[in-house]
């Protein structure tokens, strides 16, 4: 009954947690995305965004195949991916701590004993001393002869001992549960990395995704100068010539010119953006992107789908991986702060031992020859000069700065979410403006230029309203890059690109 009752009072205590039980903090937002004029209606269905699969959510197959390379070669994924290993490596070398580390001994003393200090015998005859001892501190066996007149031995006398043992060397033993807590900790510490290498994922494809889109968005552009120049360099031919003859002044060649020099400077600008854009997608790409992935124009169809669950529920937030790895991290520091609960309680460690002892090689494994030793310890801290209450205090204060954390990250996505959706929600009516405003420019560019030529409107007016038209087809293109933008950030922000 007593040793039932020993074993029971064992479990208990083996079964006892100092952490404190955790809650998932709620979260600091409105339960719901913001509505509004400058939202856009929520969009039908049911799927999430971090259900959609990027391969589903791009449907350019140039973009595709780069987003492929990136997630295959970029340098910081695979810093991410590294990271995570050496996470669960720590974990793994934490959770060992949790089990005895079981150790094979073997071990051969010899012992020569000079003469003079060897045994004594008295009496006539010879005589013989013999000494065996067992246990974990070893064996020993002696030997002399000596005369009745009492004489020290004058002969060398040798010892021989042979041990071979298995055994548990300073096993703690998990009674207030302090190595379980430090196991969890580094457990949620491998998950938070885990969070983190899936994040890296999900900027990764959608760093790739702007940059490709604002690659093709200064081919636009590259392409608008190019074709501007011409239009300037022909007026600024005709202006000449009309001022070769008298009816333009040389004020009227003069701002031709100007217009003219500014779209040389845009295609040089275009040209080093171009090539700045094929370095960045070289970067993400963590190789050489080849020819036939880059993008040649932006144009006006789309390289994403057309619409994305918006997601009404402020719950989506939680699959975020930035959020993720904030809670993982929260619930690291709610476990440390159970271990250094624990370092107040005792300590009770295990040494033990079990083999075989003998005076010579051939008899290791012999009958009686058996040995083994137990060695239970227990430390009690009485006076630390407040360490391990400042452990605690530490634990303690690292949990609230992670609640912090954890609520700034869903703060910070909340926001992100509603900035995309607000953007999201303006974006088509603008889009349907600067394409009207591109038309209304054209044609109002291509009336100047023709009362221009039968001499009814001054120069002046031609040129405006080619500048006009210029700066609207640069405009047009800045908002098509800023829809693709807004449906990639969009997806990212609401936890997409993991699949």
């Amino acid at each position: 009954m007593r040793k039932s009752l020993s074993l029971a009072t064992i479990g208990l205590l083996a079964g006892c947690n100092m952490a404190p039980h955790y809650v998932r903090p709620a979260m600091p937002v409105p339960a719901t995305m913001p509505e509004g004029l400058a939202y856009a209606p929520n969009a039908d269905g049911t799927m999430a965004a971090a259900d959609v699969a990027w391969r589903d959510f791009f449907i350019d197959e140039r973009l595709r195949q780069l987003i492929a390379l990136a997630l295959a070669n970029n340098r910081d994924l695979r810093i991410a991916v590294a990271n995570v290993a050496q996470a669960r490596a720590q974990y793994r070398v934490q959770r060992a701590d949790l089990f005895p580390t079981i150790g094979l001994n073997g071990s051969a003393t010899f012992v020569r004993t000079p003469p003079g200090l060897g045994g004594v015998a008295g009496g006539t005859g010879t005589g013989t001393d013999t000494g065996n001892g067992s246990g974990a501190s070893g064996a020993g066996a002696g030997a002399g002869t000596g005369t009745d007149a009492g004489a020290v031995a004058t002969s060398a006398s040798r010892y021989d001992i042979y041990e071979a043992s298995v055994g548990v060397s300073a096993w703690e033993i998990d009674l207030f549960g302090r190595l379980r807590n430090l196991t969890e900790a580094a457990q949620e510490q491998y998950f938070a990395t885990e969070a983190n290498r899936d994040g890296a994922r999900v900027a990764l494809v959608a760093q790739v995704a702007t940059a490709w889109a604002t690659m093709a968005a200064d081919q636009d552009r590259l392409r608008i100068a190019r074709d501007t120049e011409k239009a300037f360099g022909e007026t600024l031919e005709i202006t000449r010539g009309r001022a070769r003859e008298g009816i333009a002044s040389d004020l009227e060649v003069r701002q031709a010119q100007t217009s003219y020099e500014q779209a040389r400077s845009d295609i040089a600008s275009g040209m080093t953006a171009v090539a700045q854009d094929k370095n960045a997608l070289d970067l993400l790409a963590g190789t050489s992107v080849p020819s036939d992935l880059l993008p040649d124009a932006l144009g006006s169809s789309d390289a994403t789908v057309a619409n994305l669950p918006a997601g009404i529920s402020s719950q989506v937030l939680l699959r975020r991986p930035d959020i993720a790895a904030a809670e993982h991290q929260l619930r690291s520091a709610n476990a440390n702060i159970g271990a250094a609960r624990a370092a107040f309680f005792p300590n009770v460690s295990l040494t033990a031992a079990f083999g075989t002892l003998s005076l010579g090689l051939s008899g290791l494994f012999g009958n009686g020859s058996t040995n083994w030793s137990v060695a239970p310890s227990v430390s009690l801290p009485i006076f630390d000069f407040g360490r391990n209450r400042g452990n605690l205090h530490y634990a303690e204060a690292t949990r609230n700065a992670m609640i912090s954390t954890y609520e700034k990250a869903v703060q910070t996505g909340f926001r992100e979410v509603a900035d995309a959706l607000a953007r999201r929600g303006t974006i088509s009516e603008q889009l349907d403006a600067q394409v009207a405003l591109e038309q209304a420019a054209h044609v109002a560019y291509a009336i100047a230029q023709g009362r221009y030529t039968e001499g009814v409107d001054p120069f002046l007016t031609t040129l405006d309203s080619q500048r006009s038209w210029y700066t609207a087809q640069k405009s047009l293109v800045s908002t098509r890059l800023e829809r693709q933008a807004n449906a990639v950030e969009l997806y990212r922000a609401l936890g997409g690109g993991l699949k």
